[in-house]
């Protein structure tokens, strides 16, 4: 597919966006709670902090795992391909993706998107009922949630997921979306250092595969701050119904995912383009 000024419009408003998203300055909560939070990680003892990291990154492999070999996610490429052929017939594979435009990827994308914060914020909502099963499942059903979104993003764009080098990228892309903003830059710049020039085959993947740190952490704290406050708003009932903790409970997760999804999107977007770009 030729170059055209449309992509280059595209990514000129990716690369802006860029400028805007990294710039942006932490509020004074947030200080606090970074503050906070390096005081309580720094007192962990660094065979403590490893194990936790170790513990993360097997549940984060075995949820995308999960997630990759079940029936929805096979129905969700099924869907990805009858949506594409709409704009290609010719469309048979997930790698035939990229024979889209920027535009209609970015329409089915935006579709996948939708679904997904729609999810997200049902979920939020019955978390904030306040029931102890479900708030239990918060935590492990928003991150979940969240991966799926960054593979179908993926796979929106042409990046088979269930290649072991594509399943580590969205794993990272995952990663890099659910940091704090002041420290995504540099998770950003480094992944596309990573697929742009060190590109191993699809089959094989040689970097580090390590996910969990002490700055990724904090996103999933925020997840269990969350919780507690949910658990305080229990007994806040209006006509038996915790009105307030449902409102809270879906509008974190769909902010939270709204952030997620906004990320890893444009990260996939320039990737496309940079390769379509370089006649890749």
């Amino acid at each position: 597919m030729a170059w055209t000024e449309r992509e280059q419009k595209k990514l000129d408003a990716i690369k802006r966006w860029e400028q805007e998203h990294f710039t942006q300055n932490a509020t004074d909560l947030e200080r606090t709670f970074q503050k906070w939070y390096d005081y309580k990680i720094n007192q962990l003892e660094p065979i403590t902090k490893n194990r936790v990291y170790s513990v993360i990154d097997s549940a984060l492999f075995h949820t995308h795992s999960f997630i990759q070999n079940s029936q929805s996610q096979v129905d969700a490429s099924h869907r990805l391909l009858t949506e594409a052929r709409l704009f290609n017939p010719a469309i048979e594979q997930i790698q035939d993706m990229k024979e889209l435009t920027i535009d209609q990827l970015s329409y089915i994308a935006d579709q996948q998107i939708a679904r997904q914060r729609m999810v997200s914020f049902a979920q939020g909502g019955l978390a904030g009922t306040g029931s102890l099963l479900l708030l239990g499942l918060d935590l492990p059903a928003v991150l979940a949630i969240n991966l799926r979104t960054v593979q179908l993003i993926a796979m929106t764009y042409g990046y088979p997921v269930n290649y072991p080098s594509e399943m580590m990228i969205a794993l990272k892309v995952f990663h890099m979306a659910t940091l704090p903003k002041g420290m995504q830059e540099k998770a950003w710049v480094s992944l596309e250092e990573e697929v742009n020039y060190h590109q191993a085959h699809p089959y094989f993947y040689e970097g580090p595969e390590e996910i969990a740190d002490a700055k990724w952490i904090q996103g999933p704290l925020k997840q269990v701050v969350k919780g507690t406050v949910l658990m305080m708003l229990r007994k806040k009932i209006i006509q038996g119904i915790p009105l307030f903790g449902i409102a809270i409970g879906a509008g974190v997760n769909y902010r939270f995912t709204r952030s997620v999804s906004e990320t890893a999107h444009h990260f996939y977007q320039k990737r496309f383009l940079s390769e379509l770009e370089r006649g890749e």
